[in-house]
């Protein structure tokens, strides 16, 4: 079974965050040493696949266990192999503190990336005040900063009224809304109409594209590049005809991007698609039993269906 249809207009992207961001796995040696050269071909292999750019130090780049010359290289590896178009490029500068997250939306200007993502305060469980100082230290890198809304991971929930503060604040241009509940696409527009939505996580995608979303900081494209931008570019037209059956025929893999394992699973996928997945580092292991089958059949049966 494959899905045969003639693919929506590409929307125009006006701004470095539109489009298809992928937040890219990072491939490791067998000693679990960073293979830059496998992430340069896979970050080139990305954008030729029809994504618009990475994501490099996102979660699923596993920053939080790089050493701090592995994170910049990693940057500086992803805009080099985006042929020197940095407005491709959106790295990932969380850290714990405020002063180490904007030392690393330096880096990334200074390695020549567009925009950064940014997750409120993770030490802590930060108010508002504190919300706002963080974005607002970072967004003096001169970046453009995307917030990044995961209160599942963080326990600071950018609600859809921070958001309209920290936009009317001057300190983000956009959100990778990773909340789940979609119903706050409608209420961002509404209190932040400036306010660009990115979709956050994959098995959201086509409710947020039909909501306004604009761009989308993907992670199943790292396996499946080519049908998860049919996806996309399908959903953001408004054709539902088109993204409604292949949105159902990759969800059994989307929904891993939400899930506790969701490194192990997309690196497992990359695997079986025969990209350059491989190994996690400490403290992720992986995948064993009924999970590593689930994302192994699910994966298995996209392939035998043409998806790639």
């Amino acid at each position: 079974m494959t899905h045969a249809h003639t693919p929506a207009p590409t929307p125009p992207r006006t701004r470095p965050w539109h489009g298809i961001m992928v937040a890219t796995a990072l491939p490791l040696r067998e000693d679990l040493s960073v293979d830059y050269d496998a992430y340069a071909e896979h970050v080139a292999w990305l954008i030729e696949g029809g994504c618009d750019g990475v994501v490099p130090n996102g979660s699923l780049g596993e920053y939080q266990t790089l050493t701090d010359e592995e994170r910049a290289r990693v940057v500086r590896t992803a805009v080099e192999a985006a042929g020197g178009d940095g407005s491709r490029v959106m790295p990932g500068v969380a850290a714990y503190g405020s002063a180490e997250a904007r030392r690393w939306a330096d880096q990334a200007a200074e390695a020549g990336a567009g925009s950064v993502l940014l997750l409120p305060p993770n030490a802590f469980r930060a108010d508002e005040t504190a919300v706002r100082a963080h974005y607002a230290e970072v967004a003096r890198a001169g970046l453009p900063v995307v917030a990044y809304n995961n209160p599942i991971d963080t326990k600071v929930d950018l609600t859809p009224a921070l958001l309209a503060r920290l936009h009317g604040d001057g300190s983000i241009v956009a959100v990778k809304e990773f909340s789940g509940d979609v119903r706050r696409a409608y209420e961002i527009a509404e209190l932040a109409p400036g306010l660009d939505l990115l979709i956050g996580a994959d098995d959201v995608l086509l409710e947020l594209a039909l909501a306004g979303a604009v761009g989308w900081i993907a992670g199943y494209p790292n396996a499946l590049p080519r049908s998860c931008a049919e996806l996309y570019r399908a959903a953001v037209a408004g054709d539902v005809a088109a993204a409604l059956p292949l949105y159902k025929s990759l969800h059994s893999l989307l929904r891993w991007d939400s899930k506790t394992e969701f490194v192990q699973a997309i690196k497992l996928s990359m695997d079986i698609a025969g990209r350059p997945g491989g190994a996690t580092r400490p403290p992720r292991f992986p995948l064993t039993g009924e999970i590593e089958a689930a994302v192994r059949a699910a994966t298995e049966k996209a392939l035998a269906e043409g998806l790639n």
